[in-house]
């Protein structure tokens, strides 16, 4: 993915250079590349082409980029450690930090409209449709502005989801979808089978994300740990506690599992996948 996502961006002696140096700085050299890795497994699924997975998994992994980049200014969550190094506005300013993000919001949405992505176009239009709404107000941005307001207060379980289903899992949901859409038709039962795993791997991503930032270290991490707890930010382990949202970590997880049991060994990638989120350290 660090090739292809390097050969799918904008090259850097064409102008802006500073500007194209930021997207490359904020996609590349760093990150867990889930979401790529979630739409390459969905793709097994359905014998979906590489090189279709490649655009899709690039367009998906440059919105998370151009996400962490704007969370991380200033006006959001004022943050200055990212995947282990400055994040981009500490690097650069605020404004090519600001600029940065847009142009690979842009960007992505470019690479779904120049390639082909899947025989009938309709269901092309139906994916970036899709890829659409996962970025936007009903989406991820939605569900960062409902954590801005949360700030100090207390949610409900259903509040809390409701914030997470859009600002990390939407995209997550969109990986999943996307992947499996780039090969054969599914029936309808199929991709609500896949849903169901992405919506259930999608809060399992965020509250062990949560655990994280309460039980482990910034070096580890590669941002900074801690940060939601002292900035009065509600979280599963604020919620539930440290042990009662690992004990619902691995209710999703088996949620997840279930949910893609009917595809038998072309779900195996999933399965991993589902595990690793669960599993993980950092």
């Amino acid at each position: 993915m660090e090739a292809v996502i390097a050969d799918l961006l904008p090259p850097l002696r064409a102008a802006p250079a500073r500007l194209h140096d930021a997207m490359r700085y904020a996609s590349l050299g760093g990150g867990k590349r889930v979401r790529p890795m979630l739409a390459f497994a969905a793709g097994l699924v359905t014998n979906a082409e590489a090189k279709r997975l490649e655009v899709v998994a690039t367009a998906l992994e440059l919105i998370h980029a151009y996400s962490l980049v704007h969370d991380d200014l200033p006006c959001m969550d004022d943050d200055t450690l990212r995947r282990g190094k400055p994040t981009l506005h500490v690097e650069f300013d605020e404004a090519t930090a600001l600029l940065a993000g847009d142009a690979l919001q842009s960007h992505a949405f470019g690479l779904l409209a120049e390639h082909r992505l899947a025989d009938d176009p309709a269901v092309q239009l139906e994916m970036i449709r899709h890829f659409a709404q996962a970025c936007g107000s009903r989406g991820m941005a939605g569900g960062q502005a409902i954590d801005l307001e949360s700030v100090g207060k207390a949610l409900s379980l259903p509040e809390l989801e409701n914030m997470h289903i859009h600002k990390t899992g939407a995209l997550i949901r969109a990986s999943v979808l996307l992947g499996a859409r780039c090969g054969d038709p599914l029936a309808q039962a199929d991709l609500d089978r896949l849903d169901r795993y992405a919506k259930c791997v999608g809060l399992a991503f965020q509250v062990v994300d949560d655990i994280l930032d309460e039980e482990s270290d910034s070096t580890t991490l590669g941002k900074t740990a801690g940060k939601d707890k002292e900035a009065g930010k509600p979280t599963y382990t604020s919620l539930m506690g440290i042990p009662g949202a690992k004990r619902f970590a691995g209710e999703l997880l088996a949620d997840a599992q279930a949910a893609i049991a009917p595809f038998g060994p072309r779900a195996g990638r999933l399965a991993e996948l589902a595990d690793f989120i669960v599993k993980r350290n950092r």
